[in-house]
């Protein structure tokens, strides 16, 4: 799943007056839509901040901010999916795509895009009738109705339409194009005549479409979003009498979480952390304490990355944040560039569960669980994994020398140390705000947001305004490409649930040899597999609501259970050869992944060996909760 689509060679030289037009008209566009969401996401921070303010310091709550905030989500997430569309970069498996000619990979590239139109065009009309549903219902706190809210549905839904028909022509592959456009016609009108077939099958369906729909799409290249999305609508429209407005309703229902409103405002506190140099003043303490030891880089690296994904909502922000710090001087003293890109990817994986981590968040969103229960017990776990970790490291250089750095004096560390203060402090303001009572999970982003401009502004000296509004576009970005999951994979999850496959599912689960031991093994497995094709968050919305509550009916912790499965995800997709994660982090470090090929595997079996020592040892997670 790559963030842009793989380049097509132009057929020809010249480009056409109408290409010109239609580049001009997609551009405009574009720029509308991220100067919208751009402003809505402002206005989230400004809301959820006014509420906190008034609330806690004032003692006299906003009854509206989080009725407003709601509504702003919705279209934030939906202009947020447009944008990611126009750019590429909803989340998708390009593996395939990465190795054939490339005729076929023209081919695959804009049936990708064509996939996409095909869904969009089949649930346009019955978006605009939830829509319409949706007036009739009238807001408690506000006091309008709720199809200013709703309305935000079909109107992404629109501009998605709008977006993928620009990118197709911005493709340059006219065969390609038109041979996608022919093959999703044509595989469409198949499944439409064969649904009086497929009904009487049963739940040989949920095979069929769950199954052989959602794999051919994903490993087509097709966004995972769509790709659930397609297998959902197939599914509910040629098996069963089920209305479309209800996958609709599904998707605002799985969009419209206002916990969810953490992942936006999380990303972009992790992009305010790294533009502030927070983030490098949290590194270059660390260094001055381990740098001069063996390995010792490698030490900093992995302590960096716990520090700095405790703040940020994104993998390859955290990545993006370190590797460029810390790689030249890592390089300087000799390391081997795939040792590097293997040990960040590691550390990618090692990091999942500390707070306030986007899973953590999308976990207790779609399952109950607290969130300031998951954000207490996810910080000892990653030690767990982060030692395991530094036994690797200790065991590769312990015959090396690296060309040994200056050892800092006691004096120096403790200057670099008071510098890094205001950084290091923070991850620790976030969850004391949480577990204290003054915010909320998703309120307390903005803290962190006003804590960070404060320190950028006043002791950092460090805030780059003209970088503001890209920060914000791309923010918004991201928030559309993960919702947009969120809401598709809800609405699949709800479809196997009322096929019966959850009850079924229960029943196998339940009777697996081992009890609890049986159950964390297969779960274990399980969550690799499909956090190597799927990612951390739509796997745990399609699957979290059906196996959380099984967990706890065989005795197994919640928590202790999010934590096993957030790992196993995270193994997963750093895992080559099909975890996206690694592919990410040669793509910020600027090395082939053939060379970390060799290096991967050392770092990969220490985790396993950190997540079973994690699943076996409950404490490790629940410990603390008591406290």
């Amino acid at each position: 799943m790559d963030g842009h689509a793989v380049a097509i060679p132009a057929s020809s030289g010249q480009v056409s007056r109408a290409a010109r037009v239609a580049e001009a008209v997609d551009g405009a566009v574009g720029r509308t839509v991220e100067l919208t969401a751009a402003l809505i996401l402002l206005a989230e921070v400004i809301i959820l901040a006014a509420g906190v303010t008034a609330r806690y310091v004032l003692h006299t709550p906003l009854v509206w901010s989080d009725e407003l905030a709601s509504i702003l989500f919705l279209w934030l997430s939906m202009l947020g999916s447009v944008v990611a569309l126009r750019r590429g970069e909803h989340m998708r498996m390009t593996g395939i795509a990465a190795r054939v000619p490339p005729q076929a990979r023209a081919l695959l590239e804009a049936l990708a895009v064509t996939a996409s139109i095909a869904f969009l065009l089949l649930i346009l009309p019955h978006a605009w009738e939830y829509a319409e549903e949706e007036r009739f219902i009238v807001t408690p706190a506000l006091e309008i109705t709720n199809a200013w809210r709703a309305a935000a549905i079909p109107v992404g839904v629109t501009l998605m339409l709008v977006a993928a028909v620009f990118r197709l022509l911005r493709l340059n592959a006219i065969k390609a194009v038109l041979l996608a456009v022919a093959i999703t016609a044509i595989l469409v009108t198949l499944f439409w005549f064969a649904g009086p077939a497929l009904k009487p099958l049963g739940k040989l369906n949920l095979i069929i479409f769950f199954v052989g729909v959602v794999s051919l799409n994903v490993f087509a290249g097709v966004p995972i979003a769509f790709s659930f999305a397609l297998a959902t609508f197939g599914y509910l429209a040629l098996t069963t009498s089920t209305p479309l407005l209800v996958m609709v309703g599904r998707l605002d229902e799985g969009m419209s979480h206002l916990v969810l409103l953490a992942v936006p405002l999380f990303i972009f506190l992790g992009a305010l952390i790294e533009m502030t140099g927070m983030a490098k003043a949290m590194i270059q303490f660390l260094a001055s304490l381990l740098g001069h030891v063996r390995g010792g880089l490698s030490y900093v690296l992995i302590g960096a990355m716990y520090l700095v994904s405790g703040i940020s909502g994104s993998k390859i922000a955290d990545m993006a944040a370190i590797a460029p710090v810390l790689f030249p001087e890592m390089k300087a003293r000799g390391a081997k560039p795939g040792d590097l890109v293997a040990l960040l990817s590691a550390t990618g994986a090692q990091t999942e569960t500390i707070p306030p981590s986007i899973v953590l968040i999308t976990i207790g969103s779609v399952t109950g669980v607290s969130i300031a229960a998951l954000f207490t017990g996810g910080l000892l776990p990653a030690l767990v994994l982060g030692l395991a970790l530094c036994v690797v490291v200790w065991w590769r250089h312990r015959g090396e020398d690296l060309g040994r750095g200056a050892r800092y004096s006691w004096r120096e560390i403790g200057r670099l140390a008071l510098i890094a203060l205001p950084a290091v402090a923070l991850p620790f303001v976030i969850r004391a705000a949480v577990v204290e009572g003054v915010a909320t999970a998703t309120e307390v982003s903005t803290i962190g947001i006003a804590y960070s401009v404060v320190m950028g502004l006043l002791v950092y000296r460090q805030f780059d305004w003209r970088r503001l509004p890209g920060i914000l576009v791309d923010t918004a970005a991201l928030t559309g490409a993960i919702i947009f999951i969120v809401g598709c994979a809800t609405a699949m999850a709800w479809g196997l649930t009322q096929s019966g496959f959850s009850q079924d599912l229960a029943r196998l689960m339940a009777g697996i040899p081992g009890g609890t031991w049986g159950f964390l093994a297969i779960s274990i497995v399980a969550f690799v597999i499909l956090g190597s094709v799927l990612e951390g968050i739509p796997a745990i919305v399609l699957f979290g609501p059906l196996l959380f509550p099984i967990a706890k009916q065989i005795g197994v912790h919640e928590v202790h259970y999010a934590m096993v499965v957030i790992f196993a995800m995270g193994i997963g997709l750093f895992a080559p050869p099909f975890g996206v994660g690694y592919y990410g982090a040669c793509a910020i470090s600027k090395v082939n992944p053939d060379d970390g090929m060799k290096y991967i595997w050392g770092y990969m079996l220490a985790l396993l060996i950190g997540l079973v020592v994690v699943a076996a040892v409950p404490w490790i997670s629940i410990g603390f909760l008591k406290f």
